[in-house]
């Protein structure tokens, strides 16, 4: 059955792959990004496509965009939280400013455009909450403490809203891929190095950042499969909590699930020791 579909970040990379396999399967879909404009032009012209201009750190853009959607299709089904940027760098190199516009974007960005949807999935009695979150979401890594951040705080806002909607039908699920050949890496589009200078890191800054900036254009991860997968799932009507998307990711959730494992094992006595002792309480 067709589904009206709200993807945000429409404007470049897996925005508008997710857009053009949601219309290629006969959904509509409702594509925003700051610049309505340049989404069109991603996406190419469609007769079930609207555009709409949003900035997901603005609640009222989000308000507005929404009711953009239900005027023009009466209905949205299936939101994806997709629009985010990467504010690399070693946490020091990190200026407090940089730090909060990364949690700005990336966690409360996706809380405006879903707190401004919610209310008609309620109404409608269903929907599906698709939040693209990142290997980087489950498993810190080197260069990337804001980012990580942001993502770890996806995670948790997912995994618990999951409890507060699933009464009302409306079913979430947390997207964690691995390395794509997205935008993401591409320096001033979604890309932001670090804005301030410490000699201490300054030679594994510089390394770094060369090393990630030759590897964009060359991951391994098809942001058109990955497309192509979320809306097969979307379309099965059960989604699972988690999609974990891409082998190097399942590689490295698997590896980090055996050194949680470890952790466990190494101090399981100490740990469960730690109970109130009724025999000696005074």
């Amino acid at each position: 059955m067709s589904k009206v579909w709200f993807v945000t970040g429409s404007g470049r990379g897996l925005g508008v792959e997710i857009a053009r396999k949601a219309l290629a399967a006969g959904h509509a879909v409702v594509a925003t990004g700051r610049d309505p404009e340049a989404v069109l032009t991603a996406i190419g012209a469609h007769d079930n496509l609207l555009t709409v201009a949003l900035d997901i750190t603005d609640p009222q853009a989000a308000v507005r965009a929404a009711q953009a959607a239900v005027e023009r299709f009466g209905r949205i089904d299936v939101l994806v939280n997709n629009a985010g940027n990467f504010y690399a760098g070693y946490f020091e190199n990190i200026s407090p400013e940089h730090f909060r516009a990364q949690i700005e974007t990336n966690f409360f960005g996706p809380l405006n455009v879903t707190r401004a949807i919610l209310p008609i999935m309620r109404a409608q009695r269903g929907g599906q909450i698709i939040s693209v979150s990142s290997l980087a979401g489950l498993i810190g890594q080197e260069f990337v403490v804001a980012y990580a951040a942001s993502k770890f705080a996806i995670e948790g806002w997912m995994e618990s809203l999951r409890f507060d909607v699933a009464p009302f039908g409306i079913q979430t699920m947390v997207v964690e891929p691995g390395f794509f050949r997205t935008e993401l890496l591409v320096e001033g589009a979604s890309t932001i190095w670090p804005d301030l200078t410490v000699d201490d890191y300054a030679e594994r800054t510089a390394q770094t950042v060369t090393a990630w900036s030759g590897m964009n254009g060359l991951q391994g991860g098809d942001p058109t499969k990955l497309a192509a997968a979320l809306v097969t799932l979307s379309d099965s009507g059960e989604l699972p909590l988690r999609f974990v998307a891409g082998a190097d990711a399942m590689a490295a959730v698997e590896a980090n699930l055996q050194t949680l494992q470890a952790q466990i094992d190494a101090h399981r006595e100490l740990s469960a020791s730690l109970v109130i002792d009724h025999e000696h309480q005074v």
